[in-house]
């Protein structure tokens, strides 16, 4: 059996295709390919997992009329058709049993000419509410499977539409609290609070926890803090806190990153974490049962994040808050709050267990296994 797996652009698009990836090579001995963007972060995560990936020279869409946006869109066009000849060229070769798209550019061309070709074909969506990708190809695969009951009403054709969850990867299982802490090298009994803004990062909010981590380190560490600030935005991070006097050296509880590669474990450890509100960080901190602040991103197609996040706050599970409405000081007087109201963790703990899915991966591999003659 082969299966071809595309996605790209961002992690939360990437892990939940690895997370499949895997369940299909450990149970059916399957021959795996991945497909992503030339260029995309996708060709480091996933060689590191130990898979193969070919890549498409693909690129978004803007949605301004802009002089900018339109010679960046005239150029998309272009790599559109170079992309759907390279992704020929990649099925000629590969001859997959089964493609499946888990979200970015890449999985349209590749997806697409699949589906044309009569090749099994599904797509995961994991957001609310479906990016321009999932849409137009929902339109030509067999399946469409659906992160949440909500996001259906969302899709033309009901019959397609299987309602999984997310996939989150085994090993975000496979540890307790006090064993992820002994790998970290943590030996006393502080706090960890976990912050990631998503893997690129995301400027405003980085430049919030500049004011955060002084905090933090004028309130003599409190607790640990894995503080992942994403690719783009280590250097200026960094430069700032430079800025304030700050020697991270001198604060050893500290511990700021570029990218968190051992998330399963960092988040394991964790009593609250930090974080956007793309669907697959949702459904890792769900699938755990994580309390967490939430704080969705507002530069995202029809404000999914926070349609994410209310699925989760509503019900008790997270602290939403806007990012307007933020600052490096707020952000530190929630998280004293929350970490000194023990019960309250718990609560928000109880909560996400009671609504999380914790067998997407599952689910998602009957439905995929189900196309396949």
């Amino acid at each position: 059996m082969k299966v071809l797996f595309t996605c790209g652009g961002t992690a939360g698009h990437i892990n939940p295709g690895l997370a499949l990836a895997r369940m299909f090579r450990e149970r059916d001995g399957a021959e795996i390919l991945f497909v992503g963007a030339k260029g995309g972060m996708e060709e480091q995560l996933i060689p590191r997992e130990g898979f193969p990936i070919r890549t498409v020279k693909i690129s978004s869409f803007y949605r301004s009329l802009s002089l900018s946006a339109i010679r960046h869109n005239l150029g998309t066009l272009k790599n559109l058709l170079t992309s759907r000849r390279e992704a020929a060229r990649i099925l000629d070769e590969f001859r997959p049993d089964l493609v499946v798209g888990t979200g970015g550019y890449a999985s349209y061309p590749v997806v697409q000419a699949a589906a044309k070709r009569g090749i099994p074909t599904a797509v995961h969506e994991s957001n609310a509410f479906p990016g321009l990708t999932t849409k137009m190809l929902a339109k030509v695969v067999d399946k469409v499977m659906v992160g949440f009951e909500e996001s259906r009403a969302h899709y033309p054709d009901p019959s397609k539409v299987e309602v999984t969850g997310t996939p989150v990867r085994g090993d975000f299982f496979s540890l307790s609290r006090q064993e992820a802490r002994a790998l970290l090298g943590y030996t006393d009994d502080k706090p960890v609070v976990l912050t990631t803004w998503g893997s690129l990062g995301a400027q405003v909010m980085n430049d919030y926890m500049v004011d955060f981590v002084a905090r933090e380190c004028a309130e003599g560490q409190p607790f640990h803090h894995i503080y992942g600030v994403g690719k783009r935005y280590y250097s200026r991070v960094m430069e700032k806190l430079a800025e304030k006097g700050i020697d991270l050296k001198q604060y050893p509880l500290v511990d700021v990153r570029e990218y968190i590669y051992d998330m399963p474990v960092c988040m394991a450890a964790a009593d609250v974490v930090l974080s956007r509100a793309g669907a697959s960080t949702i459904s890792e901190i769900s699938a755990i049962a994580k309390a967490s602040i939430l704080v969705p991103s507002p530069n995202v197609t029809a404000n999914h994040q926070e349609k994410n996040a209310r699925v989760l706050s509503d019900q008790g599970g997270a602290v939403l808050m806007l990012e307007p409405e933020c600052s490096g000081e707020r952000l530190y007087q929630q998280v004293s709050a929350m970490l000194a109201d023990r019960a309250g963790l718990e609560e928000m703990s109880a909560v996400l267990a009671r609504v999380s899915v914790t067998d997407a991966n599952e689910r998602i591999y009957q439905v995929l296994r189900g196309l396949i003659k």
